[in-house]
C-alpha cells in the first residue's frame, strides 16, 4: 500500500513537472489583405551616410488598414544586401513581406540567390 502510493505521488509530480517545462512553437504568420496598398508615396532621400543603408518608406499592415511606415536608416550588414519589404499579389490576396538581409559574398549588390557569379574575386 505504502509502495503505490509513493508511486502514484512520483507520477503526479512526474506530470505535473512536464507540463511546467517550457515549450516551443513554431508558426509562420502571413499578413494578407484583399486590396492592395495604395501607391508608395514620394520621400527625399538624405545624402549616403557612410556604414548605413537607406530603407524607403513603405505600406504596413496594421489592424486591418495599410499604414504609411516612413524611410529610416539601417546599419548596412558587411557580405549582405537589403530587400526592402513589399507587397506580393497571388490569388487575388496581397501578401506582406518583411525586409530582410541577403547574403552578398562578392558586394556587388546582388543578392547571391540572384546573382549569376556569387563568388567572383574580380568584383568588390
Amino acid at each position: 500500500m505504502k509502495f503505490r502510493k509513493s508511486l502514484l505521488i512520483a507520477l503526479c509530480v512526474g506530470a505535473f513537472g512536464g507540463l511546467s517545462a517550457p515549450m516551443t512553437a513554431s508558426a509562420a504568420v502571413e499578413v494578407y489583405f484583399n486590396t492592395a496598398p495604395p501607391p508608395l508615396r514620394v520621400e527625399a532621400v538624405p545624402a549616403p551616410r557612410r556604414g548605413y543603408q537607406w530603407v524607403p518608406g513603405y505600406w504596413e499592415g496594421r489592424g486591418q488598414r495599410h499604414v504609411w511606415h516612413a524611410g529610416y536608416w539601417q546599419r548596412e550588414r558587411r557580405g549582405y544586401h537589403y530587400a526592402p519589404p513589399t507587397w506580393v499579389e497571388r490569388n487575388n490576396r496581397w501578401y506582406y513581406e518583411q525586409g530582410r538581409w541577403n547574403r552578398d559574398t562578392d558586394h556587388d549588390g546582388v543578392p547571391n540567390a540572384a546573382d549569376r557569379a556569387p563568388n567572383n574575386p574580380t568584383r568588390h
